[in-house]
């Protein structure tokens, strides 16, 4: 089905991936109460896998790289292989935890198996457990796998049984090679079928497609040019090993609210100089001069329309945001980042990396191969930090309530850290990633990142709280 064929931005994090650049988003989240029973934990997700398909496919690969692998569904599908228990020696510290997450976060996954983990985890103090999650990007984005948390858990303590057929799911035959590639070829020759229906849409609507042609263009240069302008060397982006530290800070989304609306700009704006104002700390307290350093940080921008909620794979594009490293003080560093990104809206960047992206799926897969991995090579950008809203209201695993999730993004060759934040029920929260050599004070980098939004906040005369269900 061609429907289960990756697109060309899916199937270029296969491409990126090697040993030590692992391609899976994950998340470690907290959750109040007395562990679930192992059992009932993996009842839950049985019942639960009819809703998310794709959990219980692995990907096929096409012979001679002659088309993008798809989704098959995997007949030796065993959930005991993907939902694991594990426990801290109780009474395990939220230190401990990380460490923990930075391990498993460390390992890859096994390409001949539904791409995607859980972990159960108990021992933790204050009577709460954790649950570690992994999937692979090729699988989702940061929108798509919020929404498959919205699924798989429910939204309020009493636990919802999904309605729908309840026959045992019989998985599809295998393709053999040959189908693989005949159906591949077949696909790459119908292509010219839609360059020929987008020739005759511009005679209906011209107007309407050369305006989106013009800002299309306009964007395609604009990143163009961000690509002619390389970001600057920096102890971030050195070859990486494939072991992992984690860490997370907590805030208050309205305390950044109310940041923004005292100081102008947008929550991503505060975001950015907050994290601008760590990674200058950072450096300076590491002995580096930051006097005119100015880093690029790849923020990807969701383009998942309304409609497209809950359906996976990735709907993204991305902005290369300056990131104002050598101003330390907070209200200028604001205001730098909000007027350098107000510019590259206007200048249509996002646009611009929508439609390359769009157009790499009519990319043979040797010649993705070969793009991303050049991609990699470019020092485009210095790290990764993506914002992405989760829902403004609790969520429950078999009655026991969500507290936190501290999301974390991948690293990409030659990039040593990343920050991802995902706000929650009140919260917002940075989950912090760094290689486990490179960034040996993870946890100092995570102390900046607090000391840098309480100057802002300090600035802003907005005195910063603790989420109502942490304890201060």
């Amino acid at each position: 089905m061609a429907g289960d064929r990756l697109s060309g931005l899916d199937a270029s994090f296969l491409h990126l991936e090697d040993a030590s650049s692992h391609m899976h988003v994950a998340s470690v989240m907290l959750f109040e109460g007395p562990p679930p029973p192992y059992d009932d934990l993996l009842e839950t997700f049985e019942r639960r896998l009819p809703l998310v398909p794709r959990y219980r496919q692995r990907l096929a690969f096409v012979p001679l790289a002659q088309g993008r692998p798809k989704w098959v569904d995997d007949p030796h599908l065993n959930l005991r292989y993907h939902v694991r228990s594990t426990a801290l020696p109780s009474p395990g510290s939220e230190e401990q935890l990380q460490d923990l997450a930075g391990r498993v976060f460390s390992q890859q996954l096994d390409r001949d198996k539904p791409l995607w983990e859980v972990w159960l985890v108990e021992g933790l103090e204050g009577d709460r457990f954790a649950v570690l999650s992994k999937t692979h990007h090729a699988l989702v984005d940061g929108i798509s796998g919020v929404d498959i948390i919205s699924v798989l858990f429910d939204t309020s303590p009493e636990p919802v049984t999904p309605t729908g057929p309840g026959d045992r799911w019989l998985p599809r035959p295998l393709p053999s090679r040959a189908q693989l590639l005949g159906e591949a070829l077949v696909e790459r020759a119908t292509i010219p079928t839609e360059v020929v229906r987008s020739v005759r849409a511009v005679f209906r609507g011209p107007r309407r497609i050369l305006g989106a042609a013009r800002e299309a263009a306009v964007g395609v240069g604009a990143m163009a040019w961000a690509g002619l302008n390389p970001a600057p060397s920096s102890p971030y982006n050195e070859p990486i090993g494939p072991h992992r530290r984690f860490a997370w800070v907590r805030a208050n989304l309205r305390d950044i609210k109310a940041i923004k609306d005292s100081l102008g700009g947008t929550v991503n704006d505060v975001v950015l100089a907050t994290v601008a104002g760590a990674l200058g700390r950072h450096l300076r307290r590491r002995g580096q001069n930051t006097d005119g350093l100015e880093l690029k940080a790849m923020v990807p921008v969701s383009v998942r329309q309304d409609l497209e909620r809950g359906a996976l794979g990735n709907r993204v594009a991305a902005m290369m945001a300056p990131l104002p490293v050598w101003c330390q003080e907070p209200v200028a560093r604001l205001d730098i980042v909000r007027e350098e990104l107000k510019d590259l809206k206007s200048g249509g960047q996002a646009v611009g990396a929508q439609v390359l992206t769009d157009l790499s799926g009519f990319a043979p897969s040797t010649i993705m191969d070969q793009a991303s991995r050049l991609m990699a090579r470019q020092r485009f950008f210095n790290l990764v930090v993506t914002n992405v809203p989760g829902p403004q209201f609790p969520l429950y695993l078999l009655g026991r309530r969500m507290l936190d999730p501290f999301p974390m993004v991948p690293l990409a060759k030659n990039q040593a850290l990343g920050v991802a934040l995902l706000s929650y029920d009140g919260a917002i929260n940075f989950g912090i990633v760094g290689d486990f050599d490179l960034m040996w004070d993870l946890d100092e980098f995570a102390d900046d990142l607090r000391e840098s939004l309480a100057e802002l906040a300090v600035t802003a005369g907005v005195e910063l709280t603790t989420p109502e269900h942490v304890e201060a």
